[in-house]
């Protein structure tokens, strides 16, 4: 089978997870990386084996030989960089969050659909495979109908006021770093809210270092997500449903495995999640390109651009802005 050929820009934390994870799919081979100073990317590329590397992510885009671009810069740059390799002819995953806010995510959409070129945002979490036996298992009513959801996570960002953390013209977030788990995942068993009332803390420079939402629902479902960058949180998720209940234990959105209890007693499901947990939404991009799609249907854009626009909702209602938000 002829591989896949990955070009990855930016040489950030996660283009290395990322970049671990392509050497474990057999189909797949990195062929380029792009930096904004070339000696990171030789560097990089010898380090997992890229055939070629650039000192400027323009390269990357018009590489001929590159299939697929792994766009990995902080959020700001998110937009600028896919357009960028949506005008070299490559289809794209795209980190999350996709863009600062849903009008970007939305004209990145467009953009890719009237160009006829795959793009998906990099929610790793919606393709792991207990992610998916849980949707199955609930969809089929193994725990009746889920009543409320509780997920949240928390860290403390140790890093200087200059790291993309907590620069605001870099897209600095708690919800689109890292909210956007809890989110997602109340999403994908619940849909969208028709009630959000949300809390959070911010910066001195105005981006949200703390988030709480109460999303609800018009038949009285609820779910309470939680976000933080300045305080240790449990990092789990809790299914609450009126025949059982469903447990995730810390750092839920690796999905290692979950917790079922009913009346009928207590089940425990695992699924080999290989590498780092990348690996499966890289065999999705890969699925996707073979069979001719533009789109996954793991990582709908429509849903991703919806949940974007939700993510503005909660911002606004804290009163975290960032650059661009007012833009069309």
């Amino acid at each position: 089978m002829k591989p896949i050929r990955w070009g990855i820009i930016a040489t950030g934390s996660i283009a290395h997870k990322l970049a671990s994870d392509i050497a474990l799919v057999p189909d797949a081979e990195l062929t380029a990386v792009g930096s904004r100073q070339l000696e990171t990317a030789e560097t990089f590329a010898a380090q997992y084996g890229a055939r070629r590397s650039y000192g400027s992510y323009a390269d990357v885009a018009a590489d001929p030989d590159v299939d697929v671009v792994y766009v990995a810069t902080p959020h700001a740059l998110h937009r600028e960089n896919v357009e960028l390799c949506l005008a070299g002819g490559k289809a794209v995953l795209c980190e999350k969050a996709l863009a600062l806010n849903g009008n970007d995510a939305e004209a990145m959409a467009t953009t890719a659909r009237a160009a006829g070129l795959f793009l998906m945002e990099a929610m790793w979490m919606r393709c792991n495979p207990n992610i998916r036996a849980l949707q199955t298992l609930v969809d089929g009513g193994a725990v009746g109908e889920v009543r409320q959801i509780d997920a949240n996570f928390g860290f403390v960002a140790d890093k200087p006021p200059e790291h993309r953390l907590f620069d605001p013209a870099l897209g600095a977030s708690a919800l689109l770093d890292i909210g956007i788990y809890p989110l997602t995942f109340a999403w994908l068993l619940l849909g969208a809210p028709t009630h959000i009332s949300s809390s959070g803390q911010l910066s001195e420079r105005g981006i949200d270092l703390v988030c709480e939402s109460v999303l609800s629902y018009d038949d009285g479902r609820v779910a309470r997500i939680a976000c933080s960058m300045i305080e240790e949180l449990s990092c789990t998720a809790t299914i609450e449903a009126s025949s059982g209940r469903i447990e995730f234990a810390p750092r839920f959105q690796e999905a290692r495995e979950f917790t079922v209890t009913t009346d009928a007693g207590r089940s425990t499901y695992s699924d080999n999640i290989r590498g780092r947990g990348y690996v499966h939404e890289i065999e999705e991009v890969h699925r996707c390109l073979r069979e001719g799609r533009t789109e996954s249907s793991l990582v709908p854009l429509d849903e991703t651009v919806a949940l974007m626009r939700l993510m503005d909702t909660i911002r606004a209602q804290i009163g975290s802005t960032l650059p661009g938000d007012d833009v069309v």
